[in-house]
């Protein structure tokens, strides 16, 4: 059984990939932590805000659909307030090196309970498949 064709599990293993790389980005930034004028370093997450817009407005190739009748349409327009945001502070060493060792292990801890999060759907996505398929695990 192959899972290459399922959406579900390609868009599993991309945000398993994006958190594998963010992984490496933060374990670099705890790497340089004594590294003067080190600046740390982060990836950006997709917002998914604007994600739904461009599905709803017909800009991307995934469309909303309705399988009954009784089901709501999709919305023509879709207002997503922007939360507020937190300032966040920054703090620099007298070096330069603005790295924060306890802001980066928050970091990475997020980071593995996402992939762990990840794991545990793919894990039971495909037990369920080989259920429908009536396969013992």
């Amino acid at each position: 059984m192959t899972t290459e064709n399922i959406a579900l599990f390609k868009a599993l293993g991309a945000k398993m990939d994006f958190l594998n790389q963010r992984q490496r980005v933060i374990s670099q930034n705890i790497a340089n932590t004594d590294t003067p004028g080190y600046r740390p370093k982060d990836l950006k997450p997709v917002d998914f805000g604007n994600v739904l817009q461009n599905v709803t407005k017909g800009k991307s190739g995934v469309r909303l659909e309705t399988t009954d009748n009784l089901h709501m349409p999709p919305p023509g327009d879709v207002r997503i307030d922007d939360p507020q945001k937190q300032k966040r502070t920054y703090e620099v060493a007298p070096a330069g090196n603005a790295v924060i060792m306890e802001e980066q292990l928050i970091n990475s801890g997020q980071t593995v309970m996402d992939y762990n999060l990840m794991t545990n759907l793919y894990q039971k996505n495909t037990g369920m498949i080989y259920t429908a398929l009536g396969r013992a695990r």
